[in-house]
């Protein structure tokens, strides 16, 4: 790294100046993610039919993915049939939520659901060290008609329980997503930022290919699959 990448030295008075001018946009980024949120609150919903899926004791209904509770958030991993190590992606994403138990005061539930038949879905699940609970929709169309098929990309959706009518209620993909992350918005806070090809950065600070400093799958399960102790 050149020791040119370096942000200006102001004296403290210059640099809370700038800092205060900054967070005038982080507020105003704020208001608009509140504003950005009541909008989706007011979103239309669309019946969804009694899907079958495939859980870790069997087939169970969509209806009862949701454990008792009313409100359901699913992400759709990328499947690769026959690889031994899926989407380095997904698999990084999804090691994050290690503790969701919060969630059951809000009367919601968040699991994976992938295209990959569930024992393997389950063996990896085991060998990365995720902590979610998985289902598949390999035997069901489920995962095709809420916009990740087989062979397709990742996504989120949300879903709101009735009794035993399932309804969808909001959808997101690519980096629609980030929004659910703390890993990219701790990574944003550094000086150098993501260090990604595309970013905005000064000239001279360090950039790197679009994704070439997220880790492998590989990685992910050297951190905190069952062998990693």
């Amino acid at each position: 790294m050149s020791i040119n990448a370096l942000p200006p030295v102001v004296d403290a008075e210059t640099w809370q100046k700038q800092l205060d001018e900054l967070r005038a946009r982080e507020k105003a980024a704020t208001r608009e993610l509140d504003a950005i949120a009541a909008q989706r609150r007011r979103l239309p919903m669309v019946r969804m039919p009694d899907y079958v899926l495939d859980g870790e004791d069997g087939p169970v209904r969509l209806a009862d993915v949701f454990a008792g509770k009313s409100q359901l958030i699913v992400y759709n991993h990328m499947w690769f049939p026959d690889k031994e190590w899926q989407c380095g992606g997904c698999t990084g994403y999804t090691s994050q939520f290690t503790r969701l138990e919060f969630l059951d005061n809000y009367d919601a539930r968040f699991v994976i659901v992938t295209q990959g038949p569930i024992d393997e879905a389950l063996a990896y699940k085991r060998r990365v060290g995720n902590k979610m609970t998985w289902y598949s929709t390999a035997n069901s169309p489920f995962g095709a008609d809420v916009g990740a098929p087989p062979g397709g990309g990742f996504a989120v959706n949300v879903f709101l329980r009735d009794g035993d009518t399932v309804y969808r209620t909001w959808h997101t993909s690519g980096r629609g997503t980030e929004q659910l992350s703390h890993t990219f918005a701790l990574i944003d806070l550094l000086p150098y930022g993501r260090q990604e090809e595309w970013q905005d950065s000064p000239e001279g600070w360090p950039q790197s290919a679009t994704y070439g400093r997220w880790l492998e799958s590989e990685d992910i399960a050297a951190f905190y699959g069952p062998d990693s102790a």
